[in-house]
């Protein structure tokens, strides 16, 4: 009999510690879940909390027009609501001293193919000659290094309504129709059959396609996963209508995006960024295009010392050149990560970047003087990368068709910065 009640208080007491050791581990696996979650937020530039996401892009910021930006954004979770979403944000440029605000909003009109309708009054600044692909994901850093040096602003008050709808897993399409009142923060007029325009009305009807058909989903204990596969690509097309609703030019834009990757990011690995665009009508400065320029106008390779974009021309100055056609192909390989030690893994990338551009009516473009790409840029380089808490160096040579009669102006030594969570 004792033998029988001292097996079954081992027998009891091995269950309960089973079920204890299920329970820790079910506990260690919602908090490993719960830091990843957290984790995969920050990486996208978010701090969740309940019910909103505070977005942590808009808390400081530097350029040459505002100086210091500050402010805060945030936007609805899906503790909030899974049909409805409000994302907001206001920011304070302490030189221009102006405050900068967007409202806006969505609803889900159709949950199985994630079709949203969004609303959005923003009241704010872009740089002249970027365009932005609607369809383009989030893409967070922890500070936007061409954002430092950038010059050539313009004010936008844009009231916008955009129809979100996945066609499949793989290919999204977004569409746009907006209504902006455009004022360049610099000293330019643009001129169409003798009308001088220093600020003027833009309407905009724009369909953008994101197709990415290597991506992998899988579906497992409830839980959704996705790897990126490559190539990705993008194509908008942008319609300028004028006379409706005050627009004041008619031109259409074409601009088409690819990212390919090739092996394997633990080892060796390339990647290749085109991108290309053309501009029909009578397209204002604000709307052409500049090839991503990252270099200051100062006179010696120390005074340009600054950091180096992730997809920037380092050695082509700001409002060097503009574009209404234009294509550029970057590419990088990154050698396989040097071991030293567990902490201090230095990666060296070879770098090649190449732009080709022109435009039709450079006289319609007013007190602003700039080149064209036509005799194709050229520069090539090096990185060597996670030196130091992320840092790392970059040097960049320009030659070819643009080639500098100074040899220290063809030259680019700048910091890299590369972190992840």
């Amino acid at each position: 009999m004792l033998k029988r009640c001292i097996f079954l208080f081992f027998m009891l007491f091995a269950l309960f510690a089973q079920s204890q050791y299920e329970t820790d581990n079910v506990v260690i696996k919602k908090d490993s879940l719960k830091r990843k979650a957290f984790l995969q937020h920050l990486g996208q530039g978010y701090f969740p909390t309940k019910y909103l996401n505070l977005d942590l892009r808009y808390l400081i910021k530097y350029n040459q027009y505002e100086g210091i930006r500050t402010g805060l954004g945030f936007l609805t979770n899906d503790d909030f609501s899974e049909k409805y979403r409000v994302n907001s944000y206001i920011v304070y440029g302490f030189r221009d001293h102006r405050f900068k605000y967007s409202i806006g909003g969505g609803f889900r009109v159709l949950e199985s193919t994630n079709t949203w309708i969004n609303l959005a009054y923003t009241d704010d600044l872009q740089e002249t000659g970027s365009t932005k692909f609607i369809t383009d994901g989030r893409h967070f850093q922890f500070f936007e290094p061409r954002l430092l040096n950038i010059t050539l602003f313009h004010k936008h008050i844009t009231k916008s309504v955009s129809l979100e709808h996945e066609l499949h897993n793989k290919l999204l399409l977004e569409t746009q129709f907006a209504v902006s009142k455009i004022e360049p923060t610099y000293n330019y007029n643009f001129n169409v059959n003798g009308n001088s325009y220093s600020n003027f009305d833009i309407t905009t009807a724009k369909a953008s396609l994101a197709w990415s058909p290597f991506d992998i989903w899988k579906t497992t204990n409830e839980n959704i996963t996705h790897k990126h596969g490559y190539p990705k690509f993008s194509l908008q097309y942008t319609k300028s209508i004028k006379n409706a609703f005050g627009g004041d030019f008619n031109f259409s834009k074409i601009d088409f995006k690819t990212n390919i990757k090739i092996g394997d990011e633990d080892n060796a690995f390339s990647e290749i960024t085109l991108v290309s665009g053309l501009t029909n009508g009578n397209a204002p400065l604000t709307h052409l295009y500049h090839a991503y320029p990252n270099n200051i106008n100062k006179e010696t390779i120390l005074q340009r010392f600054s950091v180096a974009g992730l997809t920037s021309f380092e050695t082509m100055y700001f409002n060097e050149f503009f574009s209404d056609k234009f294509a550029t192909i970057q590419f990088k390989h990154f050698l396989k990560p040097f071991y030293i030690s567990q902490r201090f893994k230095p990666q060296l990338v070879l770098i090649s970047r190449y732009a080709v551009g022109d435009i039709s009516k450079p006289e319609q473009h007013e007190n602003i003087s700039f080149s064209s790409l036509n005799k194709g840029y050229t520069e090539s380089g090096i990185e060597l990368n996670k030196l130091f808490f992320g840092f790392g160096l970059s040097l960049t040579y320009r030659y070819g068709g643009y080639h500098l009669e100074n040899l220290d102006d063809n030259i680019a030594l700048k910091f890299t910065f590369n972190i992840s969570l």
